[in-house]
């Protein structure tokens, strides 16, 4: 079992997302009003608050959204679930799509401390059922990779 902590978006592309606390998730196309939201496979980023917290020991005080994820999540880690693993939170369930992502062009977090944990550890995922989802809430894995859990 997990617990949201952080809901960020941002309006702009190439900015970074902030802490809106609560979210509108929309079916098969992300969160309302956040510019990376869409028709495709990466609708909706999460990454673990362990990662942040270890990232954050080292030194680089980086705050909710600065990796670019929609989604900090305490009690998973997301890098080490398979592909096709469903998540639900409240009436939304999400379905992770890909782990990681090629960084083209280094992003101010790695400018700054030489090193960003997204292209690692953060994973994406679609909606396939859409509802809100706010700070505090409780998520469950129902499958892992298309078996049950």
């Amino acid at each position: 079992m997990g617990k949201v902590i952080a809901v960020c978006i941002s309006e702009k592309k190439g900015t970074q997302k902030v802490n809106v606390h609560s979210g509108t998730f929309i079916e098969n196309y992300g969160i309302e009003k956040d510019a990376h939201a869409g028709n495709w496979h990466r609708q909706v980023s999460l990454i673990s608050k362990d990662k942040i917290d270890a990232f954050n020991q080292r030194g680089a005080e980086v705050e909710d959204g600065a990796f670019g994820e929609n989604l900090i999540v305490e009690g998973f880690d997301f890098k080490n679930l398979p592909i096709g693993t469903v998540f639900q939170c409240n009436d939304v369930i999400l379905e992770m799509t890909q782990i990681g992502k090629e960084c083209h062009s280094h992003c101010e977090i790695y400018k700054r401390v030489g090193d960003c944990i997204m292209p690692r550890e953060g994973v994406f995922a679609v909606v396939k059922q859409g509802g809100t989802i706010s700070e505090g809430d409780e998520m469950v894995i129902l499958s892992e990779g298309g078996r049950g859990k």
